[in-house]
Protein backbone atom coordinates (compact mmCIF):
# COMPACT_ATOMS: atom_id res chain seq x y z
CA UNK A 1 0.00 0.00 0.00
CA UNK A 2 1.08 3.33 -1.01
CA UNK A 3 2.22 5.63 2.53
CA UNK A 4 0.17 8.52 1.76
CA UNK A 5 1.72 9.98 5.23
CA UNK A 6 4.51 11.59 3.20
CA UNK A 7 2.88 12.85 0.71
CA UNK A 8 1.87 16.07 3.48
CA UNK A 9 5.84 16.93 3.09
CA UNK A 10 6.21 19.48 0.68
CA UNK A 11 9.25 20.36 -1.28
CA UNK A 12 11.75 17.68 -0.14
CA UNK A 13 11.20 14.81 -2.90
CA UNK A 14 14.49 13.53 -2.67
CA UNK A 15 14.84 13.01 0.94
CA UNK A 16 10.88 11.80 1.05
CA UNK A 17 11.86 9.56 -1.43
CA UNK A 18 14.51 7.92 0.54
CA UNK A 19 11.98 7.59 3.60
CA UNK A 20 9.46 5.88 1.58
CA UNK A 21 11.86 3.12 -0.24
CA UNK A 22 13.13 2.75 3.88
CA UNK A 23 10.16 2.72 5.91
CA UNK A 24 9.86 -1.14 4.41
CA UNK A 25 13.21 -2.21 5.58
CA UNK A 26 13.73 -0.03 7.99
CA UNK A 27 18.01 0.48 9.00
CA UNK A 28 18.25 1.11 12.92
CA UNK A 29 19.42 4.75 12.81
CA UNK A 30 18.81 7.85 11.45
CA UNK A 31 19.98 11.80 11.11
CA UNK A 32 17.66 14.19 9.64
CA UNK A 33 19.58 17.02 8.85
CA UNK A 34 18.71 20.86 7.62
CA UNK A 35 17.54 23.76 8.93
CA UNK A 36 14.62 24.75 10.62
CA UNK A 37 11.04 24.78 8.98
CA UNK A 38 12.20 22.75 6.50
CA UNK A 39 9.86 19.41 7.03
CA UNK A 40 12.31 17.38 9.09
CA UNK A 41 9.62 17.23 12.04
CA UNK A 42 7.01 16.60 9.84
CA UNK A 43 9.20 13.69 8.01
CA UNK A 44 9.94 11.90 11.09
CA UNK A 45 6.54 12.18 12.14
CA UNK A 46 6.05 10.55 9.13
CA UNK A 47 8.56 7.68 8.88
CA UNK A 48 7.22 7.14 12.50
CA UNK A 49 3.89 6.34 10.95
CA UNK A 50 5.12 4.56 8.25
CA UNK A 51 6.76 2.36 10.63
CA UNK A 52 4.55 2.00 13.30
CA UNK A 53 1.23 1.37 10.83
CA UNK A 54 0.66 -2.23 9.64
CA UNK A 55 -0.33 -0.48 6.43
CA UNK A 56 3.18 1.15 6.05
CA UNK A 57 1.57 4.30 6.99
CA UNK A 58 -1.96 4.99 5.33
CA UNK A 59 -2.48 8.00 7.37
CA UNK A 60 -5.73 7.47 8.61
CA UNK A 61 -5.60 4.47 11.36
CA UNK A 62 -5.09 5.15 15.01
CA UNK A 63 -0.97 4.07 14.65
CA UNK A 64 -1.02 6.82 11.95
CA UNK A 65 -3.13 9.73 13.30
CA UNK A 66 -1.12 9.17 17.51
CA UNK A 67 2.04 8.84 15.67
CA UNK A 68 1.70 12.02 13.60
CA UNK A 69 1.16 13.85 16.55
CA UNK A 70 4.32 12.27 18.30
CA UNK A 71 1.38 10.78 20.89
CA UNK A 72 2.25 6.43 19.83
CA UNK A 73 2.23 4.40 23.06
CA UNK A 74 5.48 2.96 20.96
CA UNK A 75 7.01 6.38 19.91
CA UNK A 76 9.53 8.07 22.28
CA UNK A 77 10.31 11.83 22.10
CA UNK A 78 13.35 13.80 23.41
CA UNK A 79 14.48 17.50 23.57
CA UNK A 80 16.52 19.43 25.26
CA UNK A 81 16.02 20.15 28.99
CA UNK A 82 17.78 24.02 29.23
CA UNK A 83 20.50 24.42 27.23
CA UNK A 84 21.40 20.66 26.64
CA UNK A 85 20.03 16.51 26.51
CA UNK A 86 21.60 15.29 29.50
CA UNK A 87 22.81 11.92 30.48
CA UNK A 88 20.02 11.27 32.80
CA UNK A 89 17.23 12.05 29.74
CA UNK A 90 18.92 9.77 27.62
CA UNK A 91 19.58 6.54 29.88
CA UNK A 92 15.84 7.12 31.26
CA UNK A 93 14.37 7.84 28.10
CA UNK A 94 16.28 6.26 25.71
CA UNK A 95 18.74 3.10 27.03
CA UNK A 96 15.86 1.70 29.24
CA UNK A 97 12.78 1.80 27.05
CA UNK A 98 14.74 0.46 23.91
CA UNK A 99 15.81 -2.75 26.08
CA UNK A 100 12.42 -2.78 27.49
CA UNK A 101 9.02 -4.64 25.90
CA UNK A 102 7.24 -1.83 24.34
CA UNK A 103 3.90 -0.68 25.44
CA UNK A 104 2.31 -2.28 22.22
CA UNK A 105 3.02 -4.80 19.89
CA UNK A 106 5.44 -3.53 17.09
CA UNK A 107 8.39 -1.55 16.53
CA UNK A 108 9.85 1.12 19.38
CA UNK A 109 10.51 4.35 17.34
CA UNK A 110 13.04 7.39 19.17
CA UNK A 111 12.99 10.70 18.08
CA UNK A 112 15.82 12.95 19.48
CA UNK A 113 15.13 16.40 18.60
CA UNK A 114 17.80 19.25 18.03
CA UNK A 115 20.50 16.34 18.75
CA UNK A 116 23.21 18.37 18.40
CA UNK A 117 22.18 19.65 21.57
CA UNK A 118 23.82 16.12 23.26
CA UNK A 119 26.22 16.65 26.63
CA UNK A 120 29.31 14.50 25.83
CA UNK A 121 27.75 12.28 28.23
CA UNK A 122 25.09 11.78 26.72
CA UNK A 123 26.33 11.45 23.36
CA UNK A 124 28.59 8.30 24.54
CA UNK A 125 25.31 6.42 25.98
CA UNK A 126 23.45 7.62 22.57
CA UNK A 127 26.45 5.73 21.11
CA UNK A 128 26.03 2.73 23.26
CA UNK A 129 22.84 2.11 22.02
CA UNK A 130 23.84 2.77 18.60
CA UNK A 131 26.41 0.21 18.48
CA UNK A 132 24.17 -2.40 19.55
CA UNK A 133 20.64 -1.91 18.77
CA UNK A 134 17.39 -3.43 19.86
CA UNK A 135 16.13 -5.37 16.61
CA UNK A 136 12.82 -3.87 17.51
CA UNK A 137 13.89 0.22 17.59
CA UNK A 138 14.46 2.91 15.21
CA UNK A 139 15.91 5.84 16.46
CA UNK A 140 15.68 9.23 14.47
CA UNK A 141 18.42 11.97 15.43
CA UNK A 142 17.15 15.50 14.01
CA UNK A 143 19.22 18.96 13.75
CA UNK A 144 19.88 22.00 12.17
CA UNK A 145 23.30 21.57 13.00
CA UNK A 146 24.23 18.04 12.75
CA UNK A 147 27.56 18.54 11.31
CA UNK A 148 27.70 19.41 15.46
CA UNK A 149 27.08 15.55 16.43
CA UNK A 150 30.11 13.05 17.13
CA UNK A 151 31.49 11.81 13.74
CA UNK A 152 30.57 8.44 16.08
CA UNK A 153 27.08 8.43 15.75
CA UNK A 154 27.20 10.09 12.11
CA UNK A 155 28.93 6.62 10.64
CA UNK A 156 25.99 4.60 12.46
CA UNK A 157 23.24 6.43 11.25
CA UNK A 158 21.93 6.91 7.31
CA UNK A 159 21.81 10.69 7.05
CA UNK A 160 19.00 12.11 5.18
CA UNK A 161 19.38 16.11 4.23
CA UNK A 162 16.16 18.36 4.02
CA UNK A 163 16.89 21.59 1.86
CA UNK A 164 15.43 25.06 2.94
CA UNK A 165 12.53 26.35 1.37
CA UNK A 166 12.32 29.42 -0.65
CA UNK A 167 9.98 31.71 -0.26
CA UNK A 168 7.68 31.60 -3.28
CA UNK A 169 7.49 28.00 -2.28
CA UNK A 170 6.10 28.53 0.93
CA UNK A 171 3.50 31.02 -0.64
CA UNK A 172 2.31 28.36 -3.14
CA UNK A 173 2.25 25.92 -0.52
CA UNK A 174 -0.22 27.95 1.52
CA UNK A 175 -2.08 29.26 -1.55
CA UNK A 176 -2.77 25.51 -2.45
CA UNK A 177 -4.27 25.23 0.99
CA UNK A 178 -6.73 28.12 0.58
CA UNK A 179 -5.03 30.89 2.33
CA UNK A 180 -5.07 34.09 0.10
CA UNK A 181 -2.00 35.16 -1.48
CA UNK A 182 -1.30 38.69 0.05
CA UNK A 183 -1.69 36.68 3.38
CA UNK A 184 0.15 33.74 2.46
CA UNK A 185 3.20 36.07 1.19
CA UNK A 186 3.30 37.94 4.29
CA UNK A 187 3.18 34.60 6.64
CA UNK A 188 6.20 33.31 4.42
CA UNK A 189 8.33 36.90 4.93
CA UNK A 190 8.13 36.86 8.35
CA UNK A 191 8.31 32.69 8.63
CA UNK A 192 11.86 32.87 6.93
CA UNK A 193 11.15 29.90 4.63
CA UNK A 194 9.67 28.02 7.89
CA UNK A 195 7.16 26.41 6.49
CA UNK A 196 5.19 25.43 9.55
CA UNK A 197 5.60 28.54 10.99
CA UNK A 198 4.39 30.30 8.01
CA UNK A 199 1.01 28.27 8.39
CA UNK A 200 0.58 29.08 11.90
CA UNK A 201 0.51 32.68 10.66
CA UNK A 202 -1.24 32.48 8.00
CA UNK A 203 -4.75 30.36 9.34
CA UNK A 204 -4.15 30.95 13.10
CA UNK A 205 -6.88 33.73 14.18
CA UNK A 206 -4.07 35.87 16.37
CA UNK A 207 -1.08 34.19 14.54
CA UNK A 208 0.54 37.72 14.55
CA UNK A 209 0.01 38.78 18.18
CA UNK A 210 3.16 38.70 18.91
CA UNK A 211 3.88 41.25 16.11
CA UNK A 212 1.09 43.57 17.49
CA UNK A 213 3.12 43.43 20.69
CA UNK A 214 6.57 44.44 19.33
CA UNK A 215 4.63 47.23 17.48
CA UNK A 216 3.48 48.61 20.88
CA UNK A 217 6.69 47.83 22.52
CA UNK A 218 8.45 50.08 20.43
CA UNK A 219 5.97 52.43 20.65
CA UNK A 220 5.98 52.54 24.23
CA UNK A 221 10.37 52.90 23.87
CA UNK A 222 9.95 55.85 21.61
CA UNK A 223 8.81 57.39 24.63
CA UNK A 224 11.67 57.30 26.72
CA UNK A 225 13.28 55.32 29.77
CA UNK A 226 9.88 55.13 31.56
CA UNK A 227 8.27 53.61 28.15
CA UNK A 228 11.34 51.09 27.26
CA UNK A 229 10.10 50.07 30.75
CA UNK A 230 6.60 49.53 29.91
CA UNK A 231 7.23 48.22 26.87
CA UNK A 232 8.97 45.22 28.20
CA UNK A 233 5.66 44.91 30.79
CA UNK A 234 4.03 44.49 28.47
CA UNK A 235 6.01 42.13 26.32
CA UNK A 236 6.47 39.57 29.83
CA UNK A 237 2.44 39.79 29.94
CA UNK A 238 1.92 38.88 26.91
CA UNK A 239 4.32 35.62 26.95
CA UNK A 240 2.60 34.75 30.08
CA UNK A 241 -1.09 34.95 28.76
CA UNK A 242 0.82 33.02 25.95
CA UNK A 243 1.50 30.24 28.33
CA UNK A 244 -1.27 29.79 29.93
CA UNK A 245 -3.21 28.86 27.02
CA UNK A 246 -0.70 26.45 26.28
CA UNK A 247 -2.57 24.25 29.16
CA UNK A 248 -5.37 23.75 26.47
CA UNK A 249 -2.83 21.89 24.33
CA UNK A 250 -2.33 18.88 26.72
CA UNK A 251 -6.08 17.79 27.59
CA UNK A 252 -6.14 17.65 23.66
CA UNK A 253 -2.75 15.27 23.51
CA UNK A 254 -4.12 13.45 26.42
CA UNK A 255 -7.06 12.48 25.16
CA UNK A 256 -6.55 9.37 23.63
CA UNK A 257 -5.23 7.67 27.05
CA UNK A 258 -8.14 8.59 28.81
CA UNK A 259 -11.15 6.39 29.59
CA UNK A 260 -14.57 7.91 28.98
CA UNK A 261 -14.91 9.08 33.34
CA UNK A 262 -11.45 11.55 31.78
CA UNK A 263 -8.89 8.75 34.03
CA UNK A 264 -5.76 7.62 32.35
CA UNK A 265 -5.84 3.73 31.27
CA UNK A 266 -3.64 2.08 33.32
CA UNK A 267 -1.86 0.57 30.37
CA UNK A 268 -0.76 4.02 29.17
CA UNK A 269 0.69 5.42 31.95
CA UNK A 270 4.53 5.32 30.79
CA UNK A 271 2.76 7.10 27.64
CA UNK A 272 1.04 10.02 29.52
CA UNK A 273 4.10 10.58 31.50
CA UNK A 274 6.04 11.10 28.90
CA UNK A 275 3.74 13.22 26.89
CA UNK A 276 3.29 15.36 30.44
CA UNK A 277 6.97 15.75 30.54
CA UNK A 278 7.29 16.90 27.23
CA UNK A 279 4.71 19.43 27.83
CA UNK A 280 5.88 20.70 31.14
CA UNK A 281 9.61 21.21 29.07
CA UNK A 282 7.64 23.07 26.30
CA UNK A 283 6.07 25.20 28.83
CA UNK A 284 9.19 26.01 30.66
CA UNK A 285 10.47 27.28 27.08
CA UNK A 286 6.74 29.17 26.26
CA UNK A 287 8.42 31.99 27.66
CA UNK A 288 11.32 32.53 26.13
CA UNK A 289 10.19 31.30 22.78
CA UNK A 290 7.20 33.99 23.07
CA UNK A 291 10.09 37.23 23.89
CA UNK A 292 12.15 35.33 20.56
CA UNK A 293 9.49 36.32 18.44
CA UNK A 294 8.48 39.56 19.58
CA UNK A 295 12.11 41.08 19.63
CA UNK A 296 12.42 39.09 15.93
CA UNK A 297 9.45 40.94 15.05
CA UNK A 298 10.56 44.22 16.31
CA UNK A 299 13.97 43.49 14.33
CA UNK A 300 11.66 43.15 10.90
CA UNK A 301 9.57 46.42 11.73
CA UNK A 302 12.85 48.18 12.33
CA UNK A 303 14.45 47.05 9.27
CA UNK A 304 11.60 47.68 6.75
CA UNK A 305 12.34 51.48 8.53
CA UNK A 306 15.96 51.37 6.97
CA UNK A 307 14.83 49.65 3.25
CA UNK A 308 12.02 52.75 3.37
CA UNK A 309 15.10 55.46 4.78
CA UNK A 310 17.93 53.86 2.15
CA UNK A 311 15.21 54.06 -0.83
CA UNK A 312 15.42 49.90 -1.39
CA UNK A 313 12.95 48.77 -3.51
CA UNK A 314 9.31 47.89 -1.56
CA UNK A 315 10.27 43.90 -2.66
CA UNK A 316 12.28 44.20 0.11
CA UNK A 317 10.35 44.70 2.62
CA UNK A 318 9.36 41.91 5.42
CA UNK A 319 5.98 43.35 6.19
CA UNK A 320 4.71 43.83 2.95
CA UNK A 321 0.94 44.00 3.99
CA UNK A 322 1.69 47.40 5.90
CA UNK A 323 1.76 50.76 4.23
CA UNK A 324 5.85 51.64 3.82
CA UNK A 325 7.56 52.99 6.90
CA UNK A 326 7.88 57.04 7.01
CA UNK A 327 11.73 57.31 6.56
CA UNK A 328 13.47 58.18 9.71
CA UNK A 329 17.39 58.22 10.14
CA UNK A 330 19.38 54.90 9.31
CA UNK A 331 21.78 55.34 12.26
CA UNK A 332 19.15 54.72 14.78
CA UNK A 333 16.87 51.95 13.65
CA UNK A 334 20.27 50.30 12.93
CA UNK A 335 21.31 51.18 16.61
CA UNK A 336 17.78 49.79 17.47
CA UNK A 337 17.88 46.52 14.95
CA UNK A 338 21.15 45.51 16.49
CA UNK A 339 19.60 45.83 20.18
CA UNK A 340 16.89 43.51 18.99
CA UNK A 341 19.27 40.91 17.54
CA UNK A 342 21.64 41.00 20.64
CA UNK A 343 18.51 40.30 22.94
CA UNK A 344 17.92 37.21 20.43
CA UNK A 345 21.22 36.10 20.64
CA UNK A 346 21.54 36.39 24.63
CA UNK A 347 18.61 34.58 24.91
CA UNK A 348 19.91 31.54 22.85
CA UNK A 349 22.97 31.60 24.47
CA UNK A 350 21.32 31.20 27.90
CA UNK A 351 18.77 29.68 28.95
CA UNK A 352 18.36 30.93 32.66
CA UNK A 353 18.67 34.72 31.46
CA UNK A 354 15.71 36.79 33.07
CA UNK A 355 13.42 37.58 30.07
CA UNK A 356 12.05 40.86 31.53
CA UNK A 357 15.45 42.09 31.90
CA UNK A 358 16.64 41.25 28.94
CA UNK A 359 13.40 42.83 26.95
CA UNK A 360 13.90 45.91 29.33
CA UNK A 361 17.82 46.15 28.11
CA UNK A 362 16.43 45.81 24.71
CA UNK A 363 14.15 48.52 24.45
CA UNK A 364 16.08 50.89 26.68
CA UNK A 365 19.06 50.48 23.86
CA UNK A 366 16.44 51.21 21.06
CA UNK A 367 16.75 54.56 22.76
CA UNK A 368 14.41 57.77 23.02
CA UNK A 369 13.04 57.79 19.14
CA UNK A 370 9.33 59.07 18.30
CA UNK A 371 9.65 57.27 15.28
CA UNK A 372 9.76 54.10 16.64
CA UNK A 373 5.79 54.32 17.13
CA UNK A 374 4.44 52.19 14.78
CA UNK A 375 0.88 51.84 15.62
CA UNK A 376 -1.25 47.94 15.76
CA UNK A 377 -0.78 45.78 12.96
CA UNK A 378 -2.04 42.48 11.61
CA UNK A 379 -2.22 40.67 8.83
CA UNK A 380 -4.74 41.05 5.89
CA UNK A 381 -7.77 39.79 5.64
CA UNK A 382 -8.14 36.17 3.71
Amino acid sequence: MTATVFERIPGQEAAIAFLRGSAERPHHAYVLAGPEGSGRSLAARAFAAALLCPDGGCGECRNCRLALRDQHPNEFVVEPEGRDIHVDTIREEVWQPAFRTPPEPGRKIFLIREADRLSPAAADTMLKVLEEPPADSVFLLLSARAHELPETIWSRCHVVTFTALSEPFVVTALVAEGVAEPRARVAARLAGGNLGRARRLATDEDGLGFRDVAAEALSAAGTGPAGALAGAELVVAAAAAYKEGLGRELKEELGPFLDEKGRPEEAYRGAIRRIETRFHRRERRAEREFVDRVLLAASALLRDRIVAATGASTELLLNPDLPPPASVPVARSAAALAAMELGRADLADDVNLNARLLVERALLSAGSDPSLSTGTLRLPAG
